[in-house]
C-alpha cells in the first residue's frame, strides 16, 4: 500500500499493526490521517474488514473515519465497525440483550426523559426535589455507572449519612423503573454491554474472535467504562491501537480519566509510543502560545507541537471597559473580517460558560450576523420535535410509559390528568405497563374519558399495523397527518406555530435523508440513530453561519478566526478548578482553545463584568500570564496610549496589561519548550496611531464603543463636535477635543 502521502512519524504508525501501539498526537496532527491509514493497510495486509473495530466519541468523526478508510481500502472496509462507543454498544446490545431481562426494542432515554423520571420518582418518595435536586442526582448516577457501581455498591463507598440514604434509595427506584420501562439511559449503554459480557462468557468469546484489532481515537477522552470494555475484547488478541493527546483531556468533570493515557505503558509495557508533533492546522504563533502555556502542567507526556508554515499574524488581545464594550470590540472583528472575504462560518467565539454569550447575542442580533450557539436547545430537544419522537418511540417499546404519558393527550384529546393518573393507577395495581391498560379499561373511568382513550388506543392500534408494512420514509409523514400534530399548528396564526411547523418539516427530511443513506433501514434503527446524536454532528461547513460555543464544545472543530471571551480570573480558568488537578484540567480547556485558530487567534477580558447577576472586577487570566508578551499585540494598549496626555480622559485610563512569560514562583526556562519563533508584523486588522485630523468617511475606535465610523464634524476648536455612527451601538456625539478615538488606518 502507497503511504507516501504520510509524514514520516504517521506513516510509522500506520505501519506498525501487531501489539499494543499508543499514538500520541497533538492537536491538528493528522491523527484521523495516520489512523485511518493504519486500518487501510491492515486490510491491505489480508485483515479482513470486519475483524476491526474503530471507536471514537462523535458520528462525525465516525462518519469521517470511515469515509477515508473505504477511500484508501475499497468497498471490503464497509465491513468493517467503526463508530462512536455508544452505538457500538446499543448495537451489541440489540443483539443480545434479552439474556438481561430487557427486550430489543429497548428505548433509550436522553436527559429530558432521565429527568421527568426522576421528577416522578422524587414525588413518589416524598422527597423535596429543593433537598435532592434533578441534576445533582443525574450527575451522581452518571458518575457511578461510569464507574460501574450498582446502587449497593454506591452506597458502600458514600459517607452513609441521611442524604445518601436518601440518594441510595432514589438510585434504587430509579433502576427498577427504568426496567419496566424496557428503558436504558446513556450511560446504561456501556454498564449493560459490560454486564452482558461478564455474565455470558460465551458473548464476549464472540466479539473477542470477532474483533481481532481494536482502535480507539481520543483515548484520553476514555471513561473506566470505556476502558473496562476495551480491555475486556483485547485480552486475548493484545491488538489494541489507541491514539490520543493527554493536553486535551478536558472532560473529567464527566467521567474521563486522564490515567488511561497517562498509563498505558504500565497496562501494556511492551508498548510501541509513537508521537505526532507536526502540526497542519495552525500558525507558528498560535502553537508557540499553545505550547507555552500547555508546558505549566506536570501531569502531561512531553511533546511539542511545531509548523512548517509562516509565524503568521500576533495574537489579538483587548481589555474592555465591560461585557458590552467587550462585545463590540469582537463584532467589530468579526465585520472586519467578512468584509476582507472571510465567511462568519469559519469563526467561532468561545467563552467557558454558556451565560456569558448574552451580551455577544444582543450585538450580534443589532448587526443582523447570523449565528448559532452550540449547547443550547437542540433540534430533538424541541416539543413538537420530542412529540413526534415519542408517538415514535411507543409504536416501538408499548412498554416506554414516560414517552406514552407524554403524547396520550397531544394534540388535545380531551384526556386529562386525573384520567391519565387513573390508568397509571390502575397499571400499578395490575402490574403491567400503562399501554395495556389502554385495551382493558378500568371501571372507574365515566363514558366521555373512556371514549376519547378508546380512540386513543385504535388510532395507536392502526398505527403499529402502519409501521410494519410502510416503509420508514413513508410512514412518518402518515403518523404526522393521522396524529394531527402539524394541523394543531396550521390552525394557530403565529410565527411560533410556523416555526414548529418548520421543524415539523426539518424532522421529515431527516427521515427521508437516513432513509436514503440507509437502505431497509427500520424505525428503530432511526430513533437509535437520533438518541446517539451529537449537536456538533449536525454542524454545516460553508452555512455562512457565526459559531457561538462553550470552550468544551469547540473540541474536534477548527476554524480561521477564534476569539476566546472573558480571560478573567474566576470565569476562566473557572472559580470551581480548585485543587491543581482541576486547575491542570482548565489549561488544557486553554490549549483546546487556543489550537482550534488557524489563522488568527483573539482573546479579550473586562475590567468590570456583571457576572450571576454582580458587579465582578476580575483580575487577568493567569493563562495570559503565560502566553509570552513577543507573541501578542495588546489593542487596548494601542487605543489607550492615545489617551495618556488628555485630562478629561484620565478617569478612563488604565495601565495596559503586560503580559509576562512567567508567573511567581515559575522558572524563566520551561524544560521541551522552543521560544524561538519568529515574531511577524502584523498583516491586517492593525489600529494605527491618530492621525492629527478627522473627516468625515474615517474609521475610528472607540475605548467603550468600539469600532465606528465618522459621519460629521461641526463646529470648530473647543466647540467642535464629531458625530460617529458605531457597528454596535448606533449614532454619538462627542466634543471633538475630548473624544477618546483613534482612527484605524485602512
Amino acid at each position: 500500500m502507497d503511504l507516501s502521502f504520510l509524514n514520516p512519524e504517521q506513516r510509522l504508525a500506520a505501519e506498525t499493526l501487531e501489539g499494543p501501539l499508543l499514538i500520541l498526537a497533538g492537536a491538528g496532527s493528522g491523527k484521523t490521517r495516520a489512523l485511518t491509514a493504519r486500518a487501510a493497510n491492515l486490510i491491505d495486509h489480508g485483515v479482513p474488514a470486519w475483524q476491526l473495530l474503530c471507536l471514537t466519541f462523535t458520528n462525525k468523526a465516525a462518519k469521517e473515519m470511515k469515509e477515508r478508510i473505504i477511500q484508501l481500502a475499497g468497498p471490503a472496509a464497509d465491513e468493517a465497525w467503526i463508530s462512536t462507543f455508544h452505538s457500538a454498544c446499543a448495537r451489541i446490545l440489540r443483539r443480545d440483550i434479552e439474556k438481561l431481562g430487557y427486550t430489543r426494542s429497548f428505548a433509550i432515554y436522553d436527559d429530558d426523559d432521565q429527568a421527568h423520571l426522576l421528577k416522578e420518582l422524587l414525588k413518589q418518595l416524598n422527597i423535596d426535589e429543593k433537598y435532592l435536586p434533578v441534576k445533582e442526582l443525574l450527575a451522581k448516577f452518571s458518575d457511578a455507572k461510569n464507574k460501574l457501581l450498582s446502587p449497593d455498591e454506591w452506597f458502600s463507598k458514600s459517607p452513609r449519612d441521611r442524604r445518601s440514604q436518601q440518594i441510595h434509595e432514589v438510585y434504587s427506584a430509579y433502576e427498577k423503573r427504568l426496567r419496566e420501562l424496557n428503558a436504558l439511559d446513556f450511560d446504561d449503554l456501556l454498564l449493560k454491554t459490560l454486564e452482558l459480557m461478564a455474565e455470558h462468557p460465551p458473548v464476549l468469546d464472540s466479539y473477542r474472535q470477532k474483533f481481532h484489532y481494536v482502535m480507539v481515537d481520543e483515548y484520553q477522552d476514555t471513561n473506566y467504562a470505556q476502558y473496562m470494555l476495551v480491555k475486556l475484547l483485547t485480552a486475548t488478541s493484545r491488538n489494541l491501537c489507541v491514539v490520543g493527546d493527554d493536553d486535551q483531556s478536558i472532560y473529567g468533570w464527566r467521567g474521563a480519566d486522564i490515567r488511561n493515557i497517562l498509563d498505558f505503558e504500565k497496562d501494556y509495557p511492551d508498548a510501541t509510543v509513537i508521537k505526532l508533533e507536526q502540526n497542519y492546522r495552525s500558525t507558528a504563533n498560535i502553537l508557540d502560545a499553545a505550547n507555552q502555556v500547555i508546558a505549566f502542567n506536570e501531569e502531561r507526556k512531553e511533546k511539542e507541537l511545531w509548523t512548517e508554515d509562516e509565524p503568521g499574524e500576533p495574537i489579538c488581545l483587548f481589555t474592555a471597559t465591560d461585557e458590552r464594550a467587550e462585545a463590540a470590540w469582537v463584532v467589530s472583528k468579526i465585520l472586519t473580517l467578512h468584509a476582507a472575504g472571510e465567511s462568519y462560518s469559519d469563526m467561532a467565539v468561545l467563552y467557558r460558560n454558556n451565560s456569558l454569550s448574552r451580551s455577544l447575542e444582543e450585538m450580534l442580533n443589532h448587526k443582523g450576523i447570523p449565528y448559532r450557539i452550540y449547547g443550547g436547545m437542540r433540534f430533538y430537544e424541541r416539543k413538537e420535535i420530542r412529540d413526534i419522537v415519542s408517538y415514535l418511540r411507543v409504536l416501538c417499546n408499548p412498554s416506554d410509559d414516560l414517552s406514552l404519558v407524554r403524547i396520550i393527550n397531544v394534540p388535545k384529546r380531551a384526556i386529562g390528568d386525573s384520567t391519565v393518573q387513573e390508568l397509571q393507577r390502575y397499571a400499578r395495581d395490575c402490574e403491567m405497563p400503562l399501554f395495556s391498560s389502554l385495551s382493558d379499561l378500568p371501571d372507574t373511568l365515566s363514558s366521555r374519558p373512556r371514549k376519547c382513550v378508546s380512540d386513543f388506543f385504535q388510532l395507536m392500534t392502526m398505527l403499529m399495523a402502519l409501521k410494519e408494512t410502510l416503509p420508514l420514509v413513508e410512514f412518518v409523514p402518515k403518523l404526522i397527518e393521522l396524529t394531527g400534530l402539524e394541523e394543531q399548528y396550521q390552525k394557530q396564526d403565529s410565527e411560533e406555530a410556523q416555526n414548529r411547523i418548520d421543524n415539523i418539516h426539518e424532522l421529515v427530511s431527516a427521515v427521508t435523508l437516513y432513509a436514503r443513506d440507509n437502505p431497509g433501514a427500520k424505525l428503530e434503527d432511526w430513533l437509535e440513530n437520533i438518541a446517539l446524536v451529537s449537536e456538533i454532528d449536525s454542524m454545516q461547513e460553508g452555512s455562512g453561519i457565526l459559531n457561538l460555543m462553550t470552550l468544551h464544545s469547540s473540541k474536534g472543530l477548527e476554524f480561521n478566526n477564534v476569539f476566546i471571551t472573558a480571560m478573567e480570573e474566576g470565569i476562566f480558568p473557572s472559580s470551581r478548578a480548585e485543587g491543581e488537578g482541576r486547575l491542570q484540567e482548565e489549561r488544557r480547556l486553554c490549549y483546546v482553545g487556543i489550537t482550534r485558530a488557524r489563522k488568527r487567534l483573539f482573546l479579550s477580558k473586562t475590567v468590570t463584568r456583571m457576572f450571576y447577576n454582580q458587579p465582578n472586577h476580575n483580575e487577568p487570566s493567569r493563562f495570559l500570564d503565560e502566553i509570552p508578551k513577543r507573541l501578542i499585540r495588546d489593542e487596548s494598549a494601542a487605543v489607550d496610549s492615545k489617551f495618556h496626555a488628555s485630562p478629561s480622559a484620565a478617569h478612563q485610563r488604565r495601565t495596559p496589561y503586560q503580559p509576562s512569560m512567567t508567573r511567581p514562583g515559575q522558572p524563566l526556562s520551561i524544560p521541551g519548550v522552543t521560544k524561538g519563533f519568529v515574531q511577524s508584523p502584523a498583516r491586517s486588522l492593525k489600529v494605527e496611531l491618530p492621525a492629527p485630523a478627522f473627516k468625515p468617511g474615517d474609521r475610528v475606535m472607540h475605548r467603550k464603543f468600539g469600532e465606528g465610523k465618522v459621519m460629521s464634524i461641526t463646529g470648530a476648536g473647543a466647540a467642535a463636535r464629531i458625530n460617529i455612527q458605531f457597528i454596535t451601538y448606533g449614532e454619538k456625539e462627542f466634543a471633538l477635543s475630548i473624544a477618546p478615538i483613534v482612527k484605524i488606518e485602512e
